[in-house]
């Protein structure tokens, strides 16, 4: 008996590990991002920028700083959109791909340098939104069915699927 108590203990101490792991993991970036966003300062005026790891050649700006400064724009924002995305608790969180396709799309165009950038990436997010929307939408419907069927508000059907720490780590921990 005691045997199986250790082994669960085991179990939920690496599980609990594992949380803090991954929530710090997800601070550093988070917190790192305005770090991330200032790297171009410390790329040298020119065309190219050479470093140990690859070599970035801005096509269309005249310098390469401005290049890594339009795709920090670009980029930070996508990061932290996938961040909330895979950390998001909400149902509507798949809402969240249409922001990270436009990011990314954006991302792409940058990398490219394209002389009209941002101009027609509505039409390449059409599709995606259209297989989004609807799915948001029954998800919803789903919802709302579920509470006219059980005769609950949706205050009720909240508090049912909300998990409610008893302590005050237990609470701190949720957000972990």
């Amino acid at each position: 008996m005691t045997r199986l108590k250790s082994e669960n203990y085991l179990t939920d101490k690496k599980q609990y590990n594992r949380k803090i792991l991954t929530g710090s993991i997800i601070a550093t970036i988070i917190a790192g991002t305005p770090f991330l966003f200032y790297i171009y300062e410390y790329v040298p005026s020119g065309k190219t920028w050479e470093t140990f790891l690859f070599t970035y050649e801005s096509n269309w700006f005249e310098d390469a700083s401005t290049g890594i400064w339009v795709l920090m724009m670009k980029t930070i924002p996508l990061l932290l959109s996938i961040v909330w995305f895979f950390t998001c608790r909400h149902w509507w969180y798949h809402a969240l791909i249409v922001p990270i396709a436009m990011f990314l799309f954006q991302v792409i165009s940058a990398l490219r340098a394209e002389k009209y950038m941002d101009e027609l990436h509505i039409l390449y997010l059409l599709p995606i939104m259209a297989i989004t929307f609807p799915s948001i939408y029954l998800i919803r419907a789903r919802m709302f069915d579920k509470i006219n069927d059980h005769d609950k508000t949706m205050e009720e059907l909240e508090e049912e699927f909300m998990i409610k720490p008893k302590t005050f780590w237990g609470k701190i921990k949720q957000y972990f």
